[in-house]
């Protein structure tokens, strides 16, 4: 039985992952069009006061004293930091490059969180997953291209919101007791505050339908945090994280179909590399599974 809830657990959670990342190429996609008109602070503020509209009535619902009565609070607060930096590093980067450019930096998540889910889960990784995160990081350097022409500072800042996006997965899945609601309030909370404190030095009154899309900012990260936190509750992070890559599609056709801007050979290459390393972690994660299952039906033979 414990089998079968497993089996169908990993199905929702990859799902979830899928619904999720979609939402966030949207709310990415958003963020480009208007951090080029107002400031990173802004945009994490406004953003974050319209996810707590919507979270409101399930605190109420669910209880004020429950949502915010978590255990490890410490380990709370660290996730609400790396992921608000990780959004402000996004959003600051997606601002002088492509949006699939970026798109392809930050999917070296599922490479990184394989790496320090050794320090942080007590996870083995063995040495083909290693050389699998190696090619992967070739793939980084390529989208990089440290040896041609490249904005170098967006690009760093991208890699480290990739690294702190990875590192606030790892605390995600450490805090996978706590339900989604708390774990959704707190983050939008860090944002609203870290935002909020520096909006008296960057507030730009935007129009109405700027100030619909702002809103909208909201939404659909709340939606896309919502579903990617329970995915990794339901599911381990290296059976669903490599599900992101759905995120690198979306993003090569938005940035078509709005900005104009066609993918380039280094992205493709960079990506192909990427992707292919996360799909053989992903398969050789499900194997060593299949096999650690495998044993242990067999002791009860």
């Amino acid at each position: 039985m414990t089998a079968i809830t497993t089996a169908t657990d990993s199905r929702l959670g990859i799902l979830l992952m899928l619904g999720g990342m979609t939402f966030f190429t949207l709310n990415d996609a958003l963020g480009k069009w208007l951090v080029a008109e107002y400031p990173v602070a802004m945009l994490l503020a406004v953003r974050s006061l319209f996810g707590m509209a919507v979270l409101l009535p399930m605190i109420l619902r669910e209880g004020v004293r429950t949502v915010f009565a978590v255990k490890r609070l410490p380990v709370h607060l660290v996730r609400v930091v790396l992921v608000t930096v990780d959004i402000a590093c996004f959003y600051w980067a997606v601002g002088y490059l492509p949006l699939a450019d970026v798109m392809t930096i930050y999917m070296s998540a599922p490479l990184i969180v394989t790496a320090l889910s050794v320090l942080f889960l007590g996870e083995t990784v063995g040495w083909r997953r290693w050389v699998a995160v190696l090619v992967g990081f070739a793939g980084v350097v390529v989208v990089l291209n440290p040896t041609g022409g490249f904005d170098l500072v967006p690009s760093l800042v991208a890699l480290l919101g990739a690294t702190i996006f990875a590192s606030g997965l790892i605390f995600t899945r450490l805090l996978r007791e706590a339900g989604t609601l708390p774990l959704v309030t707190y983050q939008t909370l860090g944002g609203l505050a870290l935002g909020g404190a520096a909006l008296p030095f960057s507030w730009t009154a935007p129009g109405v339908l700027d100030f619909l899309l702002l809103g909208l900012l909201g939404v659909t990260a709340l939606a896309g945090h919502a579903m990617i936190n329970r995915s990794l509750q339901l599911s381990p992070a290296a059976v669903v994280v490599p599900f992101q890559y759905v995120s690198i599609l979306w993003a090569v056709l938005l940035d078509l179909a709005v900005w104009g801007t066609e993918p380039s050979l280094r992205m493709g290459i960079g990506g192909v590399l990427i992707i292919g390393s996360g799909l053989f972690i992903f398969h050789r994660e499900q194997r060593l599974k299949r096999g650690s299952a495998a044993g242990a039906a067999s002791d009860h033979v």
